[in-house]
């Protein structure tokens, strides 16, 4: 008998298909029954479905209304017409030199067909569709409507790639089962269709043994969960309705479990590991820059900065999550933090993910502690340390000597790029790393710092983001991490009004810079941010000759985006001539970035045009006006991002949002949630309702393949919050899982090794 460890080429299921399977990335026994049905048919039951999108691929159950032969009109021969209704709606398919085809494709008879859409006039076509011959059922007219496989094959378009180019007929075995009152349909690709997919699947099940469950039958009882068994048995082969929710309801719950004991096992072995103790050190650099501060910290700030404080008196390494509002005060938390660390006599990194950021975490830095950051320099204070800034475009001089403030211990706080990850830093006694926006950072990146403290220590690790995360997320991804929230704002911070406006609409457009030269006038600044920088190496002028007025609903949507160097030229020439415009990328040389961010924030730009390099961390109070280009190109916490830039000092802030959206729509949707809300929490639920959880537990699995199939991040707080507490009961007693061997499996079956290393380095 197999068992879920098998590799699939110890079954029966032919090599052809075992090649197709492969192309899947399933190899093992567990993986193909781990790759459940994204739907299910039911006999002569209709349901809605949403109209399938161009480029899609998607399966048609259904039977053949017409086929005819058609000849063609710009070359010789013929090709087969076959329209097939699926009882909502027909679909037609096309098949070139196909004369023996249509001996088989006759009107009447059943057929499952799939493909990638494309529309005409309209109507759903498949060209070469993948095809089987369904059986006949005497009363059933129809299995279902068509069963939409969500896979893009934008490259195909033309169906041209050698896919649906054959057919094949129902076995006896597929006989039989077709005549199931539920038929699963599961993801297909052009390589390998939904209906192999089950054959293979009911081959294995078959020949597999029974195996043992990872929950006891109280842990079953007290949650009314199904074995594992029952529940994979269920899920491909449903004889009801009432089967598919218990299988989900229990596969749902795997899921949650072995994530969550993965993050467990991590969290008691972080406990074994020693890093440097940081108590208070009164009189130190801490309290003198708090002695200094012109305003009082908020509640929230004081909580944090509590919290911290117990971690970083710990002998081992704090590894905490620090999330909060735009502007609410985490960068100085931070410092106060590292402060203490190198009152102890350690040293701090903090990692940013670009040049722009970094700089500007050093120039806020050394603002804030001005003589204290200035040791071995006149006038410095006494005590003081000394601040580095690292990055990849430093010169050799300039480098050389940070590397040796770092080595030596001279320099308590390294601040940089990626460069600080590179081999030949070291640090004398690295004690503790903050990680600013660590979304942006790939886990092996991350993982460097942590090997860089001294002896057989480990640095205490602070993860900062200004997105909020929504609870289930936060257990998901960050499920290691001790959390602390800032959600109040400082005493002082000026509201931010935003508004959405049509592009389209000329009138409003003009007075978006008007509006501009106003805050200009009245002695303020304002950003422009636009999605790309105008001198990427594409073929812009294609498509501008096609009908339809500039702006229209014909453009290309490629034209409909306008550049940070394109608008800075219409800008300069037409309504805000004569005023003192600054660009801001990505690609600008790290020097000529700097100059341009320092001349802004000494007033001397009124209007920087930028791309999101001025996302984060960016600090410039007299900016009171932010105008976001093709807004509906941006996500929804980007754009609270982004507006956080502004009402930073006294005066209140404006953020417009132009757009090419039409009025209603999901992009429309996220800009009016925008406009209603400054709560990012709030908003990050949008966030998260509006975008594929895929994109969350992809980059939780390291980009491959999701076997997170059922758990949802929006619905499922109380699975995951039930699965952690279960988690942390058995890792605590046994963290290697020994006495536990179904639960090991079922975490090695859910997330493979590959991505249990990925989520233990995350």
């Amino acid at each position: 008998m197999l068992t879920t460890a098998s590799p699939l080429s110890e079954s029966s299921i032919d090599p052809a298909l075992l090649t197709k399977l492969h192309g899947l990335e399933l190899t093992t026994v567990g993986e193909l029954l781990r790759y459940v049905p994204r739907r299910y048919l039911r006999r002569g039951h209709l349901t809605e479905s949403e109209r399938p999108e161009p480029g899609e691929w998607i399966t048609v159950v259904g039977r053949i209304q017409k086929a005819q032969m058609i000849q063609m009109k710009r070359r010789y021969g013929q090709f087969l017409k076959v329209v097939v209704n699926d009882g909502r709606a027909n679909y037609e398919a096309s098949f070139f030199n196909a004369r023996w085809i249509q001996k088989v494709l006759k009107p009447g008879t059943r057929v499952a067909m799939a493909g990638t859409v494309k529309l005409f006039q309209n109507q759903v076509q498949l060209s070469h569709p993948d095809w089987m011959v369904m059986p006949e059922d005497d009363g059933i007219d129809v299995v279902g409507n068509a069963a939409l496989i969500g896979e893009m094959y934008a490259d195909d378009a033309d169906g041209d790639s050698g896919a649906g180019k054959h057919g094949s007929t129902a076995s006896a075995d597929d006989v039989a089962n077709f005549s199931r009152d539920i038929i699963p349909m599961y993801p297909a690709t052009k390589d390998v269709q939904t209906w192999e997919v089950w054959r293979a699947v009911r081959q294995v099940l078959a020949d597999t043994a029974p195996a043992a469950d990872a929950l006891t039958e109280r842990q079953r009882t007290e949650r009314g969960l199904i074995t594992g068994d029952e529940a994979i048995h269920r899920v491909h082969l449903p004889e009801t309705l009432d089967d598919i929710e218990a299988a989900r309801a229990r596969l749902k719950f795997d899921e949650a479990l072995a994530v969550q004991t993965e993050l467990a096992r991590r969290r008691f072995s972080a406990v074994a590991e020693y890093a440097q103790s940081c108590r208070h050190v009164p009189g130190g650099l801490e309290d003198q820059l708090l002695a200094r501060l012109p305003f009082q910290l908020t509640d929230g700030q004081k909580d944090v900065l509590l919290e911290i404080g117990e971690d970083l008196a710990d002998e081992h390494p704090m590894s905490r999550l620090l999330q909060g509002e735009v502007g609410s005060g985490k960068t100085l938390v931070s410092l106060l933090a590292m402060l203490r660390v190198v009152d102890n006599g350690h040293q701090c990194a903090i990692l940013a993910p670009t040049e722009v950021l970094a700089a500007q975490h050093y120039r806020t830095v050394m603002t804030m502690l001005g003589d204290l950051a200035r040791a071995g320099e006149l006038g410095a204070a006494d005590g003081a340390t000394r601040v580095g800034l690292l990055t990849g475009s430093l010169g050799t001089a300039a480098k050389r000597q940070v590397l040796l403030d770092a080595v030596t211990g001279d320099a308590g706080i390294v601040i940089g790029t990626h460069a600080l990850l590179e081999e030949h830093v070291e640090f004398f006694d690295l004690g503790m790393v903050v990680v600013d926006e660590q979304h942006r950072f790939g886990v092996e990146q991350r993982d460097v710092l942590r090997g860089k403290g001294r002896d057989d220590t480990r640095p205490h690790f602070l993860v900062m983001t200004a997105t909020p995360i929504p609870r289930t997320v936060a257990m998901i991804t960050f499920g290691d991490l001790d959390t602390s929230v800032m959600t109040e704002l400082p005493r002082g911070r000026q509201p931010i009004t935003t508004s959405v406006v049509p592009m389209r609409k000329a009138t409003w457009v003009d007075r978006v810079w008007a509006r501009a030269n106003e805050e200009i006038d009245a002695g303020r600044q304002a950003y422009v941010v636009c999605t790309k920088i105008g001198d990427e190496q594409t073929n812009a002028k294609k498509g501008k000759a096609k009908k339809g007025k500039k702006g229209g609903p014909q453009q290309d949507a490629e034209d409909e985006t306008i550049s940070v160097l394109e608008l800075a030229e219409q800008l300069a020439a037409g309504p805000l001539a004569g005023r003192r415009l600054g660009i801001l990328h990505g690609r600008l040389p790290a020097d000529e970035k700097n100059d341009v961010m320092d001349a802004f924030t000494r007033g001397e730009i009124d209007i920087l045009v930028a791309t999101t390099v001025i996302e984060v961390g960016v600090d410039v109070p007299n900016a009171t006006m932010m105008v976001i280009v093709n807004a509906e190109r941006f996500g929804v916490s980007q754009l609270h991002q982004l507006r956080g830039r502004v009402g930073r000092g006294q005066h209140a802030g404006l953020c417009l949002l132009m757009t090419m959206a039409g009025d209603m729509g999901q992009s429309m949707e996220r800009l009016r949630a925008v406009e209603a809300s400054t709560d990012g929490f709030e908003l990050a639920r949008v966030d998260l309702a509006q975008r594929r959880e895929g994109d969350i537990l992809g980059s939780l699995q390291s980009g491959g393949k999701s076997s997170l199939s059922f758990l949802s991040l929006l619905d499922d707080v109380e699975v995951i919050a039930d699965a952690r507490d279960l988690a942390e009961q058995i890792v605590l007693d046994d963290p290697e899982l020994v006495a536990h061997p179904a639960l090991a499996d079922l975490v090695h079956s859910i997330l493979l090794p590959s991505r249990a290393e990925y989520l233990d380095k995350s």
